[in-house]
């Protein structure tokens, strides 16, 4: 299986989303797609606003555990393609972080792949999100 990096520096822009989308409009073996968008939100922290995550990783680490996690899904779901991406460096609210998307013959592979893949990151790979307020001051958080 073709190894992919993940990384992307800021935000995912949705041009990459939509060519992704329709790449796989000529693929006819496809039944079922799932995406999962992950939005950067201004969360209040003691009366602050978050206006920005700046996201860091181990870059090596990192890209292993999501090859790791890529490999693992094919052998658990039977899919037919799938595209995770993640952003490091600066990322406004309401802009992408992260974009995950699953193709399969059945929508039940589909979406539970989908799921399982959101959570497996969450849990295991190593980014960091620094929370940045509109005054430029910061809160450390596990991403």
């Amino acid at each position: 299986m073709k190894e992919t990096k993940v990384f992307r520096q800021g935000a995912i822009s949705f041009a990459l989303i939509a060519d992704i989308i329709q790449k796989h409009s000529t693929k006819k073996d496809i039944g079922a797609h799932s995406i999962f968008l992950g939005q950067v939100r201004n969360d209040k922290i003691n009366e602050k606003e978050v206006s920005a995550i700046e996201y860091t990783t181990y870059d090596e680490m990192a890209e292993e555990k999501f090859y790791e996690i890529r490999e693992n899904v094919f052998v658990k779901y039977s899919l037919t393609c799938l595209h995770i991406y993640h952003s490091l460096g600066r990322v406004n609210t309401g802009e992408i972080s992260l974009f995950v998307f699953v193709s399969s013959k059945h929508r039940k592979d589909a979406i539970e792949a989908c799921s399982y893949i959101v959570e497996r990151i969450k849990e295991e790979v190593p980014i960091w999100g620094k929370e940045i307020f509109a005054d430029e001051t910061f809160v450390w958080k596990k991403a």
